[in-house]
């Protein structure tokens, strides 16, 4: 008998605890990828359609944006979860290519599947992809062109296409341009946050325009303040315009009338202090973050000055960049130097709708640190998924602009990194070459969905661009009708494609390496 006969085994882990090894592991996790960018595919491109979300809120949204999409999504798989952080950070750095990178990440997995079942070890994949990343970085050093202005209206129309606002696309990208250069001549740190959007609620797209300045949606507080103002002055107040309220509780007895009619006119004197500072700084437009007194409102109207209270902090800051002001706590604080200046002020109040809030307008802003893109249409859930690809357009540009770096695109440029992958592969003598031939077909996935959704033949024209690339004719991609030819009028900021492409190899090769799952819940 036995020496360890009869003893029971020893327990680890819970029973319920599932161990997945082997090549299973990979399947799964290639599988789950993989169905994950087969998602996105279709909304890819030009031709990319649209994506109805229906939330657990019970609203819907409609859109193409990989970024909104992955953002809605319950993910409950790891695999999906590694894709979704990884689009997320691609939507982080880089405000573009979330959708192609989810794409790349999963054509790798499926061309290293079908290596797996052929017996080649992960490891020998993840080196060949390694390689492969290095000879696409050398394919970008030599296709990168400087920043001109015509490449950079291509920028802001690139990111347009296929979104909601490429309707107006001709409308839509020299707004973005301009914006994105007026806040660039004003200071040093420009870029798509310092662009705020405002929904008009009516007319169509080409009614849209650039505001060198600010809206804001809030109530005057009386008819009779002064409108359409020119050329004025403008303070900007962090705190409130009323009397500060004590943080301790104090009670006055009061034994006569004239006491009382002292406590009262000294109270009134202090209101009188804080209109005659507004009055005396030369303000002709007071904006403010807290409550606006009465009986200062009042004196103040009297004397022609515009004041709006109970703004919320990013409206205050942006209207401090606008019109060039300093924010101040108080009133009493103020100074000549501290007042903004814009060309144009103007309220206006929609009686026949059921909006509380009134319109006030701050425009033409000598020098505006923040800018507003007025967008026109009347459809809520269009308007704001125009709203989101100009966010996405304007990200693209200002990357663009501040990287002074573009490349082609169209698939031209990942045809081209392609071919010098496939050329970088001729001097590998083992197996690895197998893993950069997978990494070039992968690449060409790009060229390939923008093909298959424009309703072309993708094999037919992947060969064509693979011709094109070995010839150098030049930079040949895919057209919006699905046929080859010249890429020069689409381009991309650099960081957007070389990010993406990192984001995409650095997944494929973490999932590779994984050769076990351990679920605690046993599913």
């Amino acid at each position: 008998m036995s020496e360890h006969a009869g003893r029971p085994p020893v327990v680890i882990v819970k029973d319920q605890t599932k161990i997945t090894s082997g090549a299973e592991v990979q399947d799964k996790l290639i599988s789950a990828a993989r169905i994950f960018s087969d998602l996105l595919k279709p909304t890819f491109g030009p031709r990319g359609l649209d994506k109805m979300l229906y939330k657990t809120d019970g609203s819907t949204a409609i859109t193409n944006d990989g970024a909104k999409i992955i953002a809605e999504l319950m993910v409950k798989h790891p695999a999906a979860k590694m894709m979704v952080s990884m689009g997320n950070s691609q939507e982080e750095a880089c405000g573009d290519g979330v959708t192609s990178t989810l794409l790349l990440c999963g054509a790798l997995l499926q061309e290293a599947s079908t290596l797996l079942r052929k017996g080649l070890h992960p490891l020998t994949l993840v080196d060949g992809y390694h390689t492969a990343l290095a000879a696409a970085r050398e394919q970008m050093d030599a296709d990168t062109l400087g920043v001109s202005d015509e490449r950079l209206l291509a920028v802001a129309e690139t990111a347009l296409r296929g979104k909601g606002a490429e309707a107006a696309l001709d409308h839509f990208s020299p707004i973005i341009v301009e914006a994105l250069t007026t806040l660039a001549a004003n200071r040093d740190d420009a870029g798509a946050e310092h662009v705020a959007m405002f929904k008009t609620g009516t007319g169509g797209l080409r009614d849209s325009r650039l505001v060198r300045g600010v809206i804001v949606n809030r109530r005057v507080l009386m008819d009779s303040l002064p409108n359409r103002l020119s050329d004025v002055k403008v303070a900007v107040l962090g705190g409130d315009l009323k009397i500060r309220s004590m943080t301790r509780d104090a009670e006055i007895q009061i034994t006569s009338a004239d006491q009382l009619d002292s406590f009262v006119d000294a109270e009134q004197a202090r209101k009188d202090a804080l209109a005659e500072a507004v009055m005396t700084s030369g303000a002709q437009v007071v904006l403010c973050a807290g409550e606006v007194d009465r009986d200062i409102l009042h004196r103040l109207a009297d004397e022609d000055i515009l004041t709006v209270g109970e703004l919320d902090a990013s409206e205050i800051r942006n209207a401090a960049d606008a019109v060039g002001a300093n924010i101040v706590d108080s009133i009493l604080d103020i100074e000549a130097a501290d007042l903004g200046a814009c060309g144009s002020m103007l309220w206006e109040r929609r009686e026949a709708t059921d909006q509380v809030e009134d319109i006030i307008r701050i425009e033409e802003c000598a020098n505006p640190r923040v800018v507003t893109i007025e967008v026109g249409g009347g459809g809520e859930t269009a308007t704001e998924e125009i709203i989101r690809g100009l966010h996405d357009a304007l990200r693209a540009t200002s990357l663009a602009l501040a990287s002074g770096e573009l490349l082609p695109g169209g698939g031209s440029i990942h045809a081209r990194m392609a071919h010098a992958v496939r050329r970088a592969s001729e001097s590998q003598p083992g197996r690895a070459r197998l893993a950069m031939d997978a990494y070039a077909r992968a690449l060409e996935t790009i060229p390939a969905t923008l093909v298959e959704n424009s309703g072309g033949d993708a094999l037919d024209r992947v060969l064509e661009l693979r011709a094109a690339a070995r010839e150098d004719d030049g930079f040949v991609g895919i057209t919006p009708d699905g046929s080859v030819g010249t890429a020069d009028g689409v381009w991309h900021p650099r960081a957007v494609i070389e990010e993406g492409l990192e984001a995409a190899t650095e997944t494929a090769m973490s999932m590779l390496r994984i050769d076990q799952v351990i679920s605690a819940r046993g599913d």
